[in-house]
């Protein structure tokens, strides 16, 4: 049984990862691996009791995190309907490619860490095409676009997926992740941002004849304003919501959801149903992303299986006595993500290593979500956020890994580094 398991998911994993060439959706062959696990884990596993009790376990895990992030997908869907991230982009102005470089990194870099960074990635590139007329020039922009937004989703809880999976499973706290992986994240994109800043000095911008708009908005100056803070304060007080509730971040979330519909009711109560109709929570819904959400339930059930059946356990007890040190595998983990999709990574993990073994807030979950989140970086197919700049700018595979790959890996291991001797320094 645990043969054919470990078969499934492999070949399941080869087909995330391939997603492109093979063109099939990932979500796809996520839930095809997780139906297929279950079933040979329900007819070979012998005891029917047990395979129930597991699977109901795993479902309400999962249902956690799916809860919480279309929660946070619909809320930033809002925010976006009614152009709201144009309050923080219509801000930047500057001429110099190297300033111009700071500022979008910057900005970038703090977005993500309220706003996902898939979603921050595609606002800061369609920001940049407003900004930008050289076709070269905006490439390498969305390059470091997409290296500051892994690095500003690698230190919030709510920043990136895989870290919004380690806080809901109870690996990290939201104070602890930024404390410790904020320094670090920064350095991996202040790298690469110095070497660009040397390599484009003297550069000016040569802007669009004709900046590209967003057309069909009727939200007024006041509502962009109020849907922008109005979401980013229901996403960054979750953190707060759970501290004090001592309820899971997805209640919080779904609170937050209920405010912001309830007031983006009030507020356009009074306009004609064809002006209002694309501003609701309601139409916000049908536009999230619900392939990536039936992916992170696929491949969560499918990892799932893996734990309950000790796969994972004994794949960390051969990691440890084949490599021996923990920097080094986690380290290892997050060259991988640049490879295969971080989510199932991350979730490997998690069922790898135990809480009773290594606690809430242990080296081990803080640097995971520092190498798993920044190391996706490395290759333009490593993250959601690398996927969506390919998509938006047609950037080539090879010349991503040619022109930014580099700078990547390069603040990839400098942000390591930073997290090892930043560790040593406080726990002696």
């Amino acid at each position: 049984m645990l043969a054919m398991l470990i078969a499934i998911f492999v070949v399941a994993y080869a087909a995330i990862a391939l997603e492109h060439p093979i063109r099939v959706n990932k979500g796809a062959s996520a839930l095809l691996a997780a139906g297929l696990l279950w079933i040979v884990y329900a007819v070979m596993g012998g005891d029917h009791r047990q395979v129930d009790l597991d699977l109901a376990e795993s479902l309400a895990a999962t249902a956690q995190v799916v809860f919480f992030l279309m929660g946070a997908m619909t809320i930033v869907e809002v925010v976006d309907a009614h152009d709201g991230f144009e309050v923080i982009s219509s801000r930047i102005r500057t001429s110099r490619q190297p300033a111009l470089m700071w500022l979008i990194g910057g900005v970038t870099f703090f977005l993500s860490a309220v706003f996902d960074n898939l979603t921050t990635a595609i606002v800061m590139i369609s920001l940049t095409r407003k900004l930008i007329a050289d076709d070269e020039d905006r490439l390498f922009f969305a390059g470091m676009i997409v290296i500051a937004a892994n690095a500003g989703g690698a230190w919030s809880p709510i920043g990136d997926v895989t870290t919004t999976m380690l806080w809901i499973g109870g690996q990290i706290t939201p104070l602890s992740i930024i404390e410790a992986v904020f320094i670090p994240a920064a350095i991996s994109l202040i790298v690469p941002l110095v070497v660009t800043s040397y390599t484009l000095r003297g550069k000016v911008i040569a802007p669009p004849a004709a900046a590209r708009r967003r057309t069909g908005s009727t939200a007024s100056d006041f509502e962009k304003r109020l849907m922008l803070w109005l979401g980013v304060a229901c996403l960054v007080s979750v953190p707060a919501f759970k501290t004090v509730t001592h309820l899971p971040p997805f209640l919080g979330i779904l609170f937050g959801l209920g405010i912001l519909w309830l007031v983006g009711e009030v507020v356009h109560r009074g306009k004609e149903e064809e002006h209002r109709r694309h501003l609701t929570l309601v139409n916000a819904l049908k536009n999230i992303d619900m392939s990536s959400v039936v992916f992170f339930i696929g491949i969560l059930l499918s990892v799932a299986v893996l734990e309950h059946t000790h796969i994972l356990a004994a794949l960390a007890g051969w990691l440890d006595q084949t490599i021996g040190r923990l920097d080094v595998i986690v380290i290892i983990i997050g060259l991988v993500s640049a490879v295969v999709d971080n989510v199932p990574l991350v979730a490997a993990t998690i069922g790898m290593y135990s809480l009773e073994q290594y606690p809430t807030d242990h080296f081990l979950w803080e640097f995971v979500a520092y190498c798993a989140g920044t190391g996706g970086s490395i290759l333009i197919i490593g993250s959601a956020a690398g996927v969506a700049a390919m998509g938006l700018e047609k950037i080539q595979f090879l010349w991503y890994a040619r022109r930014i790959g580099g700078l990547a890996l390069i603040g990839y291991l400098a942000g390591a580094l930073a997290y090892i001797v930043q560790y040593r320094l406080q726990h002696g």
